[in-house]
């Protein structure tokens, strides 16, 4: 078992889970859009996706629901509790992202929320890594997370992703900006990336 980053622990002891999914709930009824990751990846179209990091698991429901297969992982038995309890007859899979093997590939694995953050500094290269080995041909990876001094830098990002065979074709300030294509990709403290896998192929994901 790879070590639990102190962020991670950190926000575990910091964070009401309870208060937590309910905060998401009530924002939904108030009728704001608490799916912009699930607009995102959905702007690709993809029959396969793997939620990585899926936490509660409020990404792989709402493209489940869309119409995708969707396989989510999480190293956090409370988090997946949750997620198995709103979405049982969806797959769930308690792993670390750094030891990551399915054996099998997706149209699309994304990343949302920090979760390479939050991966301990150790194992974040693997983790990104491992992700990578299970985007098919043609397929993407999609990371979003705030670029914080003591965060991994857009750069050590592209780098980890180049090394595993992937190649970065878009990249955005937040989830919402390409509604509208506002704001640099290099503006502010947060980045949405878009890496594709090199190999070729002629069905792949299109916007």
């Amino acid at each position: 078992m790879s070590p639990i980053s102190d962020h991670w622990q950190q926000w575990r002891r910091t964070v009401d889970l309870d208060e937590y999914e309910a905060r998401w709930d009530q924002l939904a009824a108030q009728g704001q859009d608490v799916h912009g990751e699930a607009d995102f990846v959905w702007r690709y179209h993809p029959a396969s996706v793997l939620d990585a990091g899926c936490g509660m698991g409020r990404i792989g429901i709402e493209l489940a629901r869309r119409g995708a297969n969707i396989t989510g992982v999480d190293l956090d038995p409370d988090l997946l509790e949750r997620a198995r309890r709103a979405a049982p007859t969806l797959r769930w899979i308690n792993s670390d992202l750094a030891d990551l093997e399915l054996g099998e590939v997706f149209d699309v694995v994304v990343l949302g929320g920090n979760v390479i953050p939050f991966v301990d500094p150790s194992d974040q290269s693997r983790a990104v890594a491992r992700c990578a080995a299970h985007v098919r041909p043609g397929g993407l990876l999609i990371a979003g997370f705030s670029l914080r001094p003591d965060w991994p830098t857009a750069e050590q990002y592209d780098a980890w992703c180049t090394e595993a065979d992937l190649e970065q074709c878009e990249a955005h300030p937040s989830w919402d900006a390409w509604r509208t294509n506002e704001g640099s990709p290099e503006s502010g403290e947060y980045r949405v990336f878009v890496h594709q896998h090199r190999t070729p192929a002629t069905d792949r994901p299109t916007q």
